[in-house]
C-alpha cells in the first residue's frame, strides 16, 4: 500500500438527517483484512438503503462502516492476506454492506466481478446491489423460470429496471407499474412487455386483462402495506409473492384460506446482513449465469444521472423526489 494515501474523502455524517448531512470529510483509508481487497474507487452507486441509512432507520450491520453505499466499482490497488494475486490492478465491482461512498473502499474478494469492456466504471458501479437483489428473490425464492409472466413494482426503479433487463435476458414475460405516463413510457422503451400506471388504473384489473384471468407466476413487491393483498389477487395458482421492500407499510393483511386454497407462497429477503458466505455463492452463481449476458451488453444497469462525491445530498435529493428512471451514482473525479 505504499502508493495508496493515508487518508480519503469519504460521506460517513456523523448523525442521522436530511441529504444537507451528506458532506464529504476526511477518513483514514481502510486496510484490507484478510480475504479482502482495497479498491481505488471510481464510482459508486446510490440505492434506497442509503437513504434509509442516512434517516437513521437502517443501522450497518455489525462490523460495517458507517460510510454510505453498498456497491462500488474501481481499480484494486491492495489485496489483504489470502486474496488472490491476479486481482491486482483489475477493474472490478462489488457488492458491500457499506464504506462506498468513497475514495477507497474494501470489499470481499469473493464478492467481486470483473468489470467487462461493455461496461463504464459508472454503469459497473451500478449493477451489483440491484443484480443480486432481483436475482436472488426474482429467480431464487421466486423460482422465475422461462416463459413465466412476473409482475413487478417500481417499473422505472433501479430494481424494476434491473428486473426488466433480467427477465428480457431469461425469457420472461414481465409487468410493471409506475406512476406516470411518462414513467410507463419509459418501462416500454426499456423492453417491459406491459406498464400500468397504478395512479390512473387498477393493477389488479389490468393484470388479470393482460394474463386472460390466469394471473402472474411471480410477484416482486416492494411496497408492502395494502398492496399485498391486491398482489396475491394478481397471481395465478401456486404462484409466489417475494416482499424485498415496505415503503407502503410493514404490516399487511391477507386472506389466509385464500392462501391455502390456491397454495400461494409468501417469502422475502434482505441481503445487506446476510453472511458472506451466502454473498460468495450468490457473486459466483451471478459470474456464471448473468455474466455472459452482461458481457455481451444484454445486461446492463440504466443510468438517470451522475453527481460527483461532494454533491451525494444532491443525488440522494433526487432519489426521494422520485424523478428518477434508473440508477443515480456518484463518482470519485480526482485533480
Amino acid at each position: 500500500m505504499n502508493d495508496v494515501p493515508k487518508t480519503m474523502r469519504a460521506i460517513d455524517p456523523e448523525a442521522p438527517g436530511g441529504p444537507e448531512v451528506l458532506v464529504p470529510v476526511e477518513r483514514p483509508v481502510p486496510r484490507p483484512a484478510p480475504g479482502e481487497v482495497l479498491v481505488r474507487v471510481a464510482a459508486a452507486g446510490v440505492n434506497r438503503p442509503d437513504v434509509l441509512q442516512r434517516r437513521g432507520h437502517y443501522p450497518p450491520p455489525p462490523g460495517a462502516p458507517s460510510t454510505l453505499g453498498l456497491e462500488f466499482a474501481g481499480e484494486v490497488v491492495a489485496l489483504g492476506e489470502g486474496a488472490e494475486p491476479a486481482l491486482l490492478g483489475q477493474l472490478v465491482c462489488a457488492l458491500v454492506a457499506g464504506g462506498g461512498y468513497a475514495e477507497y473502499a474494501v470489499a470481499p474478494a469473493d464478492q467481486c466481478l470483473p468489470v467487462p469492456a461493455a461496461l463504464t466504471a459508472v454503469e459497473a458501479a451500478a449493477l451489483p446491489e440491484t443484480l443480486y437483489t432481483v436475482w436472488t428473490n426474482l429467480f431464487e425464492r421466486g423460482f422465475a423460470t422461462e416463459g413465466d409472466t412476473v409482475l413487478v413494482h417500481g417499473g422505472t426503479s433501479g430494481i424494476g429496471t434491473m428486473a426488466i433487463a433480467l427477465a428480457r435476458a431469461f425469457g420472461l414475460r414481465i409487468i410493471v407499474t409506475a406512476g406516470s405516463p411518462e414513467k410507463v413510457a419509459a418501462a416500454l422503451a426499456l423492453g417491459a412487455h406491459h406498464a400500468i400506471d397504478y395512479r390512473a388504473e387498477d393493477f389488479v384489473a389490468r393484470v388479470k386483462e393482460i394474463t386472460g384471468g390466469r394471473g402472474c407466476a411471480v410477484v416482486l413487491d416492494m411496497v408492502g402495506g395494502d398492496y399485498v393483498p391486491r398482489n396475491l389477487q394478481c397471481l395465478a395458482d401456486d404462484g409466489r409473492h417475494v416482499s424485498i421492500a415496505v415503503q407502503g407499510g410493514a404490516s399487511a393483511t391477507i386472506p389466509l384460506f385464500d392462501v391455502m386454497r390456491r397454495r400461494l407462497t409468501l417469502t422475502g429477503s434482505t441481503l445487506r446482513a446476510r453472511e458472506a458466505g451466502f454473498k460468495a455463492l450468490v457473486t459466483d452463481e451471478i459470474a456464471r449465469t448473468v455474466w455472459p449476458h452482461v458481457e455481451a451488453g444484454r445486461v446492463k444497469p440504466v443510468i438517470d444521472c451522475t453527481y460527483p462525491l461532494a454533491e451525494a445530498a444532491a443525488a440522494h435529493a433526487r432519489m426521494e423526489a422520485g424523478d428518477h428512471v434508473g440508477k443515480i451514482v456518484l463518482t470519485m473525479a480526482r485533480d
